[in-house]
C-alpha cells in the first residue's frame, strides 16, 4: 500500500527480496529484482495530459510490463548510469552491473537506449549493451542465455595457493560470485583471483536481463 509520490522516493531490495510496483496511471508494472535500488528521478504533466515518468535504477536489476499509452504526450523513462530508456507499450528488462554497464532485452513492443546524444532502438526480440560514458553499441538477436564459459589457472604465491578464474558470458548479463556482483567487460569477460581453500565451494551465478537465472556450482581439482 505505500506510495511513491515525491521525487526522490524510492524503494531498495536486498538478499532474496523483491517487490512489484504498479505505476498509478494503469500502464503497467515493475517488477524490483533483489539488490536494486530504484528512486522517483522526476514526475511531469504534458500538454495533453499525459503523464512523463522517469524512474532512476541505481543499481540491480528491474523487468517492465507496460501497456500502450492513452495520450501521445506519455512517457516512461528508465535512467541508469550508462544512459536512459524510453518505452511505449512494451515488455523489456535491464540489468546493471557494478560498473554502472546496463544490457537490455527487449521481449514485446520496442525500447529506445540513449546515451551520449546517440539513441538505439532495441525492438522485440533484441538486445543492447550500454557502456557509461560512450554511445549504445548496436541492437543484437535476443540470446536470453545464461551460459558460463570458463577456465581455471593455478597459481602459487610464496606458500599460498591460488587459483585464477576467467569466465566469459554474454556481455548483456550480470554475474555474481556468491551473492557479490562481478563487474565484467565489453566482451563479457572477466576474471577472480581467489585463495585455493575457496575453489571447492565456488559458485557463479549469471542472469539475463529478462531475469533468467543459473547458477553453476564449479568442482575445481587443487
Amino acid at each position: 500500500g505505500d506510495r511513491l509520490q515525491s521525487i526522490g522516493d524510492g524503494v531498495s531490495t536486498g538478499k532474496n527480496s523483491t517487490t512489484r510496483l504498479e505505476v498509478d496511471t494503469g500502464v503497467g508494472f515493475v517488477n524490483v529484482a533483489e539488490n536494486t535500488q530504484i528512486k522517483v528521478g522526476w514526475l511531469k504533466v504534458a500538454p495533453d495530459n499525459g503523464r512523463i515518468t522517469r524512474l532512476d535504477v541505481i543499481k540491480g536489476q528491474v523487468r517492465l510490463q507496460v501497456r500502450r499509452f492513452t495520450h501521445r504526450g506519455s512517457n516512461l523513462e528508465i535512467k541508469t548510469p550508462a544512459g536512459i530508456s524510453a518505452v511505449r507499450g512494451t515488455q523489456f528488462g535491464i540489468g546493471i552491473q557494478p560498473d554502472g554497464k546496463t544490457g537490455l532485452a527487449t521481449r514485446e513492443g520496442k525500447v529506445v537506449m540513449i546515451a551520449q546524444g546517440k539513441t538505439v532502438v532495441v525492438p522485440a526480440g533484441f538486445q543492447n549493451l550500454t557502456i557509461p560514458g560512450e554511445p549504445p553499441l548496436p541492437a543484437v538477436p535476443l540470446k536470453d542465455d545464461t551460459t558460463l564459459n570458463y577456465r581455471i589457472e593455478r597459481e602459487l604465491v610464496g606458500n599460498n595457493r591460488q587459483i585464477r578464474f576467467i569466465g566469459q558470458v554474454d556481455p548483456v548479463n550480470t554475474v555474481f560470485l556468491g551473492e557479490t556482483p562481478q563487474t565484467t567487460d565489453r566482451n563479457g569477460r572477466f576474471e577472480l583471483l581467489l585463495p585455493a581453500t575457496l575453489a571447492p565451494s565456488l559458485k557463479v551465478t549469471v542472469v539475463t536481463p529478462l531475469g533468467r537465472r543459473q547458477d553453476h556450482p564449479l568442482k575445481i581439482r587443487l
